[in-house]
């Protein structure tokens, strides 16, 4: 079968990161070394060979090209400086790029005065309707994430335009590593083991970054562990997420304006009081280490990765600021202007999610459930 090449892949790639993978001879060290490399999946060295060789779609197929976790160990040994651990990390930019059909997202990632622009302008945007339909000028106090109003029609429209266009991207991913590792007709898989693989124990656990990809030249105590500060971004923003969905369901903050305030021991409460820590911790040491580099992934920071970790910071520090004007004994003026800055801050984050370093938690979910999906022959032999 054909296949068919891009002479300029490389050229291409260069304006999503810094690639130098000229400089590889192909001596296949990285693989070597990387924890992740078994017989059926070779880290990097298969990648790279397909941007070598301009084989766009398989690198965009591969499976591979999710389950890395940026550990630096590849590039730690590369006799030839080339970089590949930060070459995964510019592949994913340009995959996320490439699935995206609008061009938003290659805009996002290449462009950074259209980057910011578009950003700030969203910001203000959601700031504007918070401010219109809730804050001082509408006369209505916010105590609540209650923003689904006939006044934002036009609002709606916008953001709906914005997420198809994004679920798009992820179903054409979905589908281009879905057909590379298609199993033959008639073999039965074991579709419910992969996905609890691949959602509860590698996505949630952790199992395979805290196993194989967390090493160290130097041991580090486990809270600055690459692994927990990932996973504490991750589990405090989902933690948010559920707790602003119950509140948003069931009004539980309405109980403030009934005169009484939510005990901070009250399930939804506690459950977001705790994501928020989380989220807060994993981000502070996670702008930290990228401030300072202190290993091979935080020595390339772009702009993507800078703007990701700020909103979720933001997001998370707003978040504490409602909380302590719930327990005051009259509700601060100020409270208005941080639910304003809190909630379009959120609504930025999950609306861009699908263009930003945000996607890479969906396909990298994606790529562990294909696998981890074996034929149920081979689960039962195990």
């Amino acid at each position: 079968m054909s296949v068919r090449t891009n002479p300029n892949l490389l050229l291409e790639m260069k304006k999503y990161g810094d690639v130098n993978i000229e400089s590889c001879f192909n001596c296949g060290n990285c693989t070597a070394v990387c924890p992740l490399t078994t017989d059926n999946e070779s880290f990097p060295r298969r990648m790279i060979r397909f941007a070598q060789l301009g084989l766009q779609q398989p690198l965009l197929s591969s499976k591979e090209l999710w389950l890395c976790y940026y550990c630096g160990e590849c590039t730690k040994t590369c006799p030839r400086q080339a970089d590949p651990a930060e070459y995964m990390a510019t592949a994913r930019r340009y995959a996320i790029a490439h699935y995206d059909r609008t061009g938003l997202a290659k805009l996002l990632y290449t462009t950074p005065g259209f980057s910011i622009f578009f950003l700030t302008l969203l910001a203000v945007i959601f700031g504007w309707f918070m401010y219109t339909t809730h804050g001082p000028m509408a006369g209505d106090a916010l105590s609540s994430i209650d923003f689904i109003t006939p006044e934002a029609a036009h609002l709606v429209i916008f953001i709906i335009i914005i997420v198809l266009g994004g679920l798009w991207g992820t179903v054409m991913m979905v589908a281009q590593v879905g057909k590379v590792n298609r199993f033959p007709k008639g073999v039965r898989l074991n579709w419910l083991g992969a996905l609890w693989e691949a959602v509860g124990i590698e996505a949630l656990g952790q199992k395979r970054y805290r196993g194989e990809c967390e090493s160290y030249t130097e041991p580090q105590p486990w809270y600055l562990q690459k692994w927990f500060v990932h996973a504490s971004i991750m589990w405090g923003f989902l933690g948010l997420m559920a707790a602003s969905l119950i509140d948003l369901v069931f009004n539980i903050t309405e109980i403030k304006a009934l005169g009484d305030s939510v005990p901070i021991w009250y399930p939804v409460r506690l459950l977001g009081t705790i994501a928020g820590l989380l989220i807060l911790y994993g981000t502070s040491v996670a702008l930290i280490k990228r401030i300072r580099k202190t290993d091979e992934s935080t020595s390339h920071s772009t702009l993507s990765d800078w703007v990701f970790l700020i909103l979720l910071w933001f997001s998370g520090v707003s978040g504490f600021g409602l909380e302590i004007s719930l327990y005051l004994p009259e509700e601060p003026v100020w409270s208005n202007w941080i639910s304003i800055f809190h909630i379009a801050v959120a609504m930025e984050l999950i609306i861009l999610a699908p263009f930003t370093k945000f996607a890479h938690a969906f396909c990298r979910t994606v790529a562990l459930y294909f696998h981890a999906l074996k034929p149920i022959s081979d689960t039962n032999t195990e």
